[in-house]
């Protein structure tokens, strides 16, 4: 799939849904928990995918999701058991930038 900025994405195994912030203009294969993420507002578990025990970090509310080396950041907009993952390789939270020191 070739995402696009502000495009919504439904995990097809659990209640999981995010938004591309930012993404490549390549084709990537993004994924929460072990399957395949759907356009859209979500298909949810209701689709019939398993998920991959393997992969059940979980998806918290709010949080951005970001592979700096590929160009990809995702923000959760409906938290779940999966492990968001682009390529096969598992997203880790995207840490806030410092501030400035204030003296």
């Amino acid at each position: 799939m070739r995402p696009r900025v502000g495009q919504m994405l439904a995990s097809t195994v659990d209640t999981t849904a995010v938004i591309v912030v930012r993404c490549p203009d390549e084709d990537l294969e993004i994924t929460c928990g072990g399957a395949a993420m759907a356009e859209g507002n979500g298909p949810g578990p209701a689709a019939g995918g398993t998920p991959d025990p393997g992969l059940m970090g979980g998806a918290l509310l709010g949080k951005r999701y970001a592979d700096e080396d590929l160009g990809v950041e995702l923000l959760c907009t409906k938290p779940g058991p999966g492990t968001l993952a682009v390529n096969g390789v598992p997203l880790p939270v995207k840490s806030a930038k410092p501030l400035p020191a204030s003296d």
